[in-house]
């Protein structure tokens, strides 16, 4: 009995150490977009003090292309849309694998309290 325990909870180990390397993506891939978040903003930010005067331009490759103020506000604008929505998922997303991971240590806890209490019957048999 002891051995059947211990291969369940030996695989709800595996499990549960899968969904922590997943937890740990995710984390990293957010905060790679938080900082995207930093940058766009502080770009916008630039943006919004620049006059009609000024010029604007895009790296492409190797090359500067000139490009007009008010399409480099729309394309950063819809790029700090599109980072927020990923942010706002990948919350989601966190919170749905911390909720997941609870319910693997609780059952990983009372699989290692059986396996010891089937030890302890072994012990007593012996």
């Amino acid at each position: 009995m002891a051995e059947a325990i211990q291969k369940k909870l030996k695989a709800e180990v595996e499990k549960y150490t899968q969904m922590q390397k997943d937890v740990s993506k995710n984390m990293s891939a957010r905060q790679k977009l938080e900082t995207q978040l930093t940058e766009n903003n502080i770009v916008k930010e630039e943006l919004d003090l620049l006059g009609s005067t000024n010029t604007v331009y895009k790296l492409i490759g190797p090359v500067l292309v000139k490009q007009d103020l008010d399409e480099a506000k729309a394309t950063v604008t819809k790029r700090l849309e599109y980072i927020n929505g990923e942010i706002q998922r990948y919350e989601t997303v966190l919170k749905d694998m911390e909720k997941k991971s609870e319910q693997h240590r609780e059952v990983l806890s009372s699989l290692q309290q059986e396996f010891q209490r089937a030890q302890g019957l072994a012990v007593g048999k012996v």
